[in-house]
C-alpha cells in the first residue's frame, strides 16, 4: 500500500458504517441507524480541526479515534443537545429557516 492510499480509499466509502468499518472502530448499529448524519458530521468536523502529522499511520490512528470519539458522543449524548446542524441551533419559539440557496453551500 503506497502512503496515501488508505486516504485514496477512503473517498470512496459511503454509508456511516463502511467507515467505521474501515478503521476498524467497534459500533453499536442502533446508535449509528439513529445517529448516522450526525455522527459522520462531528467526524468531519474534528477532523477539520485535527493537527495531522505527516506519518500516515499516525494519521490512520487519529482518523480512527476521531470516528471513535464521534460516535461515543451520541452514545452519551442525543443530537438536540449536540446541536451539530443548523436546525437545532435555532432558539426555543423560533421557527427553523434555512434558505434554499444556503442548502448548497458548506459552512
Amino acid at each position: 500500500m503506497t502512503e496515501h492510499a488508505w486516504e485514496d480509499d477512503m473517498r470512496e466509502l459511503e454509508a456511516a458504517e463502511d467507515f467505521f468499518e474501515f478503521f476498524g472502530v467497534e459500533y453499536d448499529p442502533h446508535v449509528v441507524r439513529v445517529n448516522r448524519l450526525h455522527i459522520l458530521q462531528r467526524f468531519h468536523d474534528s477532523l477539520a480541526l485535527a493537527d495531522m502529522p505527516e506519518d500516515s499511520q499516525r494519521r490512520f490512528a487519529i482518523h480512527a479515534g476521531l470516528l471513535a470519539a464521534a460516535h461515543q458522543t451520541f452514545v452519551d449524548s442525543t443530537p438536540s443537545r449536540e446541536k451539530i446542524f443548523r436546525v437545532f441551533q435555532t432558539p426555543p419559539n423560533q421557527p427553523a429557516f434555512v434558505p434554499l440557496a444556503a442548502l448548497g453551500n458548506r459552512s
